[in-house]
């Protein structure tokens, strides 16, 4: 194993130590390593152990408490600083100084976050992501905080290099650019070349990395702790949510993790359509250094350069939200730092993802739960919203939600159809947060990596179209889910949007249809295979049994229709007036026709519609036992029907028959003159 550097107040935490061919080995502690050196707590700067720490909190907390003075020193160098800045802004603005546009004090406070190290910059860096709340002066400057942070001398660089894969930079890389290309909160970026020839991206970590993550996160953790027990209005697990942030940090500081994720983000996602997943070199990786392919690209905040090149940049954005949708809906493992410098444009039109150090993930029921909420905020179902909410954890079960659904529908009312300026993630989200402060919600701690994931998503989309509506673009992929996926859970969403109060909505199924087209993943084949499965079987039996009906009266009305239409003709036409003109179908049943055609025209112009492959599909459903069983249920409703509407017109023409003989005079008596 190679020797390591590490920084003087290296944690008294458990690693790994693993080697150079990446076998874990034994488990060692700190401590006994501090012991080796000679110190106790204080490590000369010469040693790191091998691998990523861990995100421990009761460790950190327990080597914290023993040095106040150390926690007291950054409370003071974060505070200074901070306090300073907001004084001077508040005497600009009373001396009239238009604060949003002077670049001195966007420039000081990118300074300020960039001195207080990598938690700080991660704050600047989501800032930066947001037009809607940055002015443009101060959101060029925190752009800057992607990958434009000074860097770290080459020298320490090439010696984690070196450290890291055994060998020094020049003997591993054929070529390696003298500085940096960019450098991040977390490690710095260089281009270089292989030996056999392929271009390289080669993150090298930053030193003092871990050292200066954990007190901030120690300090913020306290801070939340004190909070939770002194303010009672705070339901949600501020700690958890700190815990959760603080171990994606310390995965993402474990270069081995990151090139992990990468490869299961490429498994997942690198099929789809335009999206692009860069290939890790693992014979040039390990802890602290990253090998990766190069990718010559631009970033989706500079559309006037991507335009340049012939390149749409509003639809990559489109694929960088169907592409989280399947991220956060469908698989649940998702990229957690979506900002400007992790996504490019390719020069082939493809959007590039980078840097998987900070991914998270989803479980199914909470997954399923999101779809559900965003059906039911489609369908104006507050109280199935209002549910929602206790299933994803937001609200205890024993919660009263009397108070909380119209106030659901207080912050929903106009979401649809509203423009991104006026309604978005983004302010859907501030509303929330008012309606959580009053009433008694809890924030889980797997919301918040979503909520910044979407919202610095949002963010770049806004700052290319301003009129981007990425509620609007996701519902075409969730009616395909529910169209398409056979989960419990989505099957009982699709019947509650189909059916309100038992009575079948045309209206609904044809909307879902019309969107679900729009998505690229969606087959026609598929959904008429699964629709059948799903119809006829027991799961189906109560959406089954009510198409039953509503088919069942849509014969009836075509039947009517042409009927009416018939002896229409025979009266006016060929003059037979002596047969009575049938009734036409009523409004209801003509409006349900009239979605049927709808429907039927959808379907045609629907991509992956054929009739020459729809034939050979038809014939094998007639074969379907449970295709036979329904056409035998509509075929014995049709049947009743007729039956039933047979004995009602013999029982009425009898009535009216009788009617008439009782209403008839005894016939008058006729004499007949005498013969004469």
């Amino acid at each position: 194993m190679n020797a390591k550097t590490v920084s003087p107040t290296s944690l008294e935490v458990d690693y790994e130590v693993v080697p150079d061919n990446g076998a874990k080995a034994s488990v060692v502690s700190l401590p006994a390593l501090e012991e080796a050196q000679g110190h106790r707590g204080l490590v000369s700067s010469t040693i790191e152990p091998e691998a990523a720490l861990r995100y421990d909190p009761q460790a950190i907390k327990t080597y914290y408490k023993s040095r106040p003075l150390q926690v007291l020193r950054r409370i003071i160098a974060v505070l200074t600083p901070t306090i300073s800045f907001a004084l001077g802004v508040w005497s600009d603005s009373k001396r009239g100084v238009v604060v949003k546009n002077d670049r001195r004090r966007a420039i000081r406070l990118r300074e300020i976050l960039t001195n207080l190290g990598p938690a700080y910059i991660k704050i600047g860096q989501a800032l930066s992501t947001r037009p809607d709340l940055v002015p443009p002066v101060y959101l060029e400057e925190l752009t800057q905080l992607q990958d434009k942070l000074p860097p770290f001398p080459n020298e320490i660089a090439y010696q984690f290099i070196e450290e890291e894969l055994g060998a020094p930079p020049q003997e591993v890389y054929e070529e390696l650019s003298p500085e940096p290309i960019a450098a991040a909160s977390l490690g710095q970026v260089y281009k270089g070349k292989l030996k056999t020839g392929e271009e390289v991206a080669v993150k090298v970590q930053r030193p003092d990395l871990r050292e200066r993550i954990a007190i901030d996160l120690f300090i913020l953790r306290q801070l939340a702790g004190w909070a939770q027990k002194n303010f009672k209005r705070i339901r949600s697990d501020l700690v958890g949510i700190l815990d959760e942030l603080g171990d994606r940090i310390f995965e993402e500081m474990d270069y081995i993790h990151e090139g992990e994720n990468a490869e299961r983000f490429y498994q997942l996602y690198g099929h789809l359509k335009d999206v692009y997943v860069p290939k890790i070199y693992w014979e040039y990786t390990n802890r602290r250094v990253l090998t990766m392919e190069w990718i010559n690209g631009t970033k989706l905040t500079e559309p006037e350069k991507i335009s340049a090149q012939g390149i749409n940049a509003r639809y990559l954005i489109e694929v960088g939200v169907q592409c989280s949708l399947r991220q956060l809906l469908e698989h649940g493992f998702f990229h957690a730092d979506p900002h400007p410098g992790n996504l490019l444009a390719t020069t082939d039109g493809k959007l590039a993802y980078l840097d998987f150090g900070m991914m998270s993930e989803i479980k199914p029921p909470q997954r399923y739960g999101l779809i559900e909420a965003i059906v039911h905020v489609v369908n104006r179902d507050f109280e199935g919203l209002a549910y929602d909410y206790v299933k994803l954890d937001f609200l205890s079960p024993e919660t009263d939600l009397t108070p909380i659904i119209p106030a659901f529908a207080k912050v929903f009312a106009n979401a649809q159809g509203a423009s991104v300026a006026e309604l978005n993630i983004k302010s859907i989200t501030d509303e929330l947060s008012a309606l959580m402060y009053e009433y008694p919600f809890r924030v889980p701690p797997y919301y918040a990596l979503i909520i910044r994931s979407l919202v610095t998503l949002e963010g770049i989309a806004i700052y290319i179209d301003p009129n981007f509506k990425v509620l609007s673009e996701a519902y075409p992929y969730v009616a395909k889910r529910l169209l398409t996926d056979p989960a419990p859970e989505l099957r009982a969403s699709l019947r509650d949007l189909l059916f309100k109060e038992g009575r079948f909505r045309w209206n609904r199924l044809e909307n879902l249809l019309r969107n679900a087209r729009n998505n690229q993943d969606y087959d026609l084949n598929l959904v008429l295979n699964q629709g059948v499965d799903f119809l006829t079987s027991e799961r189906g039996a109560f959406i089954r049994d009510r198409l039953v009906d509503e088919f069942v009266k849509s014969v009836e009305a075509l039947s009517k229709n042409i009927l009416h239409n018939f002896t229409y003709l025979l009266r006016e036409r060929v003059g037979v007036t002596a047969i009575n003109e049938t009734p036409a179908a009523t409004d209801e049943q003509q409006q349900t026709l009239e979605h049927i055609k709808r429907i039927l025209n959808i379907l045609r112009e629907t991509r992956g519609f054929d009739p020459t492959q729809l034939a050979p599909q038809l014939a094998q459903m007639l074969v379907n036992p449970g295709l036979q069983r329904l056409g035998q249920q509509i075929a014995s409703q049709l049947a009743q029907k007729a039956i039933a509407r047979l004995i009602r017109e013999l029982l009425v023409s009898e009535e009216i028959e009788s009617t008439q003989d009782a209403s008839l005079e005894p016939p008058a008596r006729i004499s007949l003159p005498a013969r004469v």
